[in-house]
């Protein structure tokens, strides 16, 4: 798909985005989801597919990840998933078909992330022909697969090897160079960054960096874990109480308020930043059952989630499955504004609706970027704990948007049938056009299909502004 085509639809798009601010009042605000696709091979309820999107909960999805080679390469790490090639799956282009179901929705394509580690990307930004090389590589890759721009995930530059000494220099070139690189095709560059002071600033010059960056999404979570020498929460909203009485001063940076303050004060825009939370709980094995309190001593790692399967991390799905088979102790850090739960010897930090409300609140207050969330799959995505479908994801939607959705559109609103016969005439221009008998429904015409979509309680569509607007407000 060329990317002039997708243009015409973001813009479309974007003027029935616009239109939602009658019913949310901020159309501004950014739900950015990252997929983990290997997700797609879990076992059991725990798999995940591009089917178990649903398109209408973010406004940027981004397909995680495509690993980078010393070369400068783009390299696919599941061609077999990824691509339609020698009978492959052709998971990227169903990722990316998710946009005629909500032409709004933007995809972004994530390379690097941890376990890609930081050394290939410091050999390719120290040397110009390697960096000339990736530009050109992922600007092929974005126009050949219809993604809306790149997610760069170095983690981190100037951290984790030996060739250290101009990576925080490198990133910035790096990054101007991707952008010069994206910008005529009017792709986007956001990058995944660390989060807490005593990281990032080893990392980044972040005045220097934001002029580039279209999005800054930063991680603030994996800040308490099972490396720490006593328990604590993945990614508290505000300091513990003892956090305070550390003489190194990197506790009192350990949380979502002192990560948020300190990369506004160092130069981001508030309305580039967008808090990374995360839809998992990071596990321990106490020492003794009875020292639970957030602080007490542990011997290591915690279990290991029946879907994930990765010692120390339970996804929220998990979780909440577990705590319905098991009795579990759920208790509030008020504090830090996050829950915890244990059992036994077993003891977990975590995120809830309420803590995500609290989060997202918080975004709100401080009129920064929005909420970037990893990731999709470890919500309660079928609704199996008695709530509905994603409910941390519908969570922070309500506060954000004051509705379920960014565009106060869902999936049961729309489908790909043509309502009651309607169909796009034939030569029709692509956009968007009125039923002919019933005001509130809408579709959008694209290649000769038709895809249908009903306005939300109360508005009509109205044709001089495509875009859902007040009954009263609209000649039907």
């Amino acid at each position: 798909m060329g990317n002039g085509h997708g243009l015409v639809t973001l813009l479309l798009g974007a003027i029935l985005m616009g239109a939602s601010s009658f019913v949310q009042g901020n159309s501004s605000k950014h739900v950015v989801c990252y997929q983990g696709t290997w997700s797609v091979y879990r076992p059991g309820l725990g798999k995940f597919g591009v089917e178990d999107i649903d398109p209408f909960l973010c406004t940027h999805l981004i397909y995680a990840f495509l690993g980078i080679e010393e070369t400068g390469q783009l390299r696919v790490i599941d061609a077999y998933l990824d691509l339609e090639d020698n009978s492959g799956r052709g998971n990227i282009k169903s990722f990316n078909a998710l946009k005629l179901k909500n032409p709004v929705l933007k995809t972004l394509v994530a390379v690097g992330g941890w376990n890609e580690g930081s050394k290939k990307f410091s050999v390719v930004a120290r040397d110009p022909l390697k960096r000339a090389k990736f530009v050109d590589d992922v600007v092929r890759f974005l126009q050949r697969h219809g993604f809306d721009g790149l997610d760069l995930d170095w983690e981190y530059p100037n951290q984790r090897h030996s060739l250290e000494n101009e990576d925080r220099s490198n990133y910035i070139t790096f990054l101007k160079e991707l952008k010069e690189g994206l910008e005529p095709f009017s792709f986007m560059l956001s990058a995944a960054v660390g989060s807490a002071q005593f990281s990032a600033e080893l990392s980044y010059d972040i005045p220097a960096i934001v002029p580039y960056l279209d999005l800054i999404n930063v991680m603030a979570y994996d800040l308490h874990g099972p490396w720490d020498e006593v328990v604590g929460i993945n990614a508290p909203l505000y300091a513990a109480a003892g956090d305070a009485s550390d003489s190194t001063g990197r506790m009192q940076q350990l949380n979502v308020d002192a990560i948020v303050k300190y990369w506004l004060l160092a130069g981001a825009p508030p309305e580039k930043l967008v808090v990374g939370v995360p839809f998992y709980g990071r596990t321990f094995t106490l020492t003794t059952p009875d020292g639970n309190q957030p602080g007490s001593p542990h011997i290591g790692k915690g279990i290991a989630g029946k879907y994930s399967r990765e010692p120390g991390v339970l996804g929220y799905n998990e979780l909440c499955e577990l705590m319905q088979q098991e009795e579990w102790t759920q208790k509030w850090e008020s504090a830090q504004q996050v829950p915890y739960a244990f059992r036994q010897r077993q003891w977990v930090g975590y995120e809830d609706t309420r803590s995500l409300s609290l989060k997202a609140q918080y975004v709100m207050d401080h009129h920064l970027g929005g909420i970037m969330i990893w990731s999709l799959e470890s919500d309660d995505f079928r609704g199996t704990c008695g709530q509905q479908r994603y409910p941390l994801l519908h969570e922070i939607n309500r506060v954000l948007f004051g509705a379920n959705t960014p565009t106060g559109l869902t999936q049961e609103s729309s489908d790909d049938k043509p309502s009651e016969g309607f169909r796009c005439p034939a030569g029709a221009p692509e956009g968007y056009v009125r039923d002919p008998d019933d005001c509130t429904k809408f579709y959008y015409c694209s290649g000769g299909n038709t895809h249908s979509f009903n306005c939300p309680v109360g508005l009509n569509f109205d044709l001089s502004t495509k875009s859902c607007d007040y009954s009263s407000s609209v000649k039907c």
